[in-house]
């Protein structure tokens, strides 16, 4: 495969080996990686220390979900927690800035009942108001439709709502992440639907279906096909690596060579 791509190591997947994100900074540049993915920002975590190891090791900060709430899947379609969600994004935009990521993935959360149309106009209304603070900052913010499977319950997880809102929000900060391993389980079709996709594609994700593992174990998707179709359509940002190792981080990314890839 003769394709020039870019990898991001996800550290809420990738070199759990370690609990300690400042080790896994490390062994992220010291397997290759030029960027990760950051969990969510932590202020248990010495932000001046980790920041230190990212600018030594020359990493990049490729994208970092906003910060935890509660229910630990974000609150942005909830009706009682729009103060909880500004409050957030401030604290995740401060993050950002600190660490020069250009991306912040806006969690819509989870409900115990099904959407009502108040969960769907708290969405749009709390990403109006995310575009407005990031359009300042110049970071995108990104929302990804999530399969029932994984999360039940999770708001976000159809991609013609997720486009209609974008559409409905207007701006050029809030765009679409595409995760493959999602967009699989939530309706496949992959081929067309990046097409679809392309013009609001902000972020995408990698992993197999349905297990969630290296993109060359055993599954439902052509990993070969489909990064050969991911730039067909032009998308040249990181590819985030959000799968579970079969066995050890390292050991797992020999995928890449065995597809004429590298880090």
């Amino acid at each position: 495969m003769s394709i020039k791509m870019r990898f991001s190591a996800n550290l809420g997947f990738l070199f759990r080996e370690s609990s300690n994100i400042v080790e896994q900074y490390r062994f992220a540049k010291l397997a290759g990686f030029s960027a990760v993915e950051h969990p969510f920002p932590d202020n248990q975590i010495n932000h001046d220390e980790l920041l230190a190891v990212k600018i030594e090791n020359k990493l990049e900060v490729a994208l970092v979900n906003i910060e935890l709430d509660d229910a630990k899947f974000g609150c942005a379609s909830l009706p009682n927690k729009i103060d909880d969600f500004r409050k957030r994004l401030e604290n995740t935009v401060k993050f950002a800035k600190k660490f020069d990521c250009k991306k912040i993935h806006l969690m819509s959360g989870k409900l115990e009942s099904p959407a009502t149309n108040e969960n769907r106009e708290t969405f749009i209304s709390n990403l109006k108001y995310a575009a407005s603070v990031l359009e300042k900052e110049g970071i995108i913010g990104v929302i990804e439709p999530i399969n029932n499977y994984s999360v039940p319950g999770y708001f976000l997880r159809d991609y013609t709502f997720a486009i209609d809102a974008i559409k409905n929000v207007g701006s050029n900060n809030i765009k679409l992440m595409v995760d493959i391993f999602h967009l699989q389980m939530i309706q496949g079709n992959i081929t067309n639907s990046l097409k679809d996709f392309a013009p609001y594609i902000g972020h995408i994700q990698i992993a197999q279906s349905p297990n969630r593992n290296e993109p060359n174990t055993e599954g439902e998707l052509n990993y070969k096909y489909i990064l050969s179709e991911i730039s067909k359509i032009g998308y040249d940002g990181y590819i985030g690596l959000e799968y579970k190792p079969l066995t050890k981080t390292v050991e797992g990314l020999k995928w890449l060579k065995e597809f004429g890839l590298e880090l």
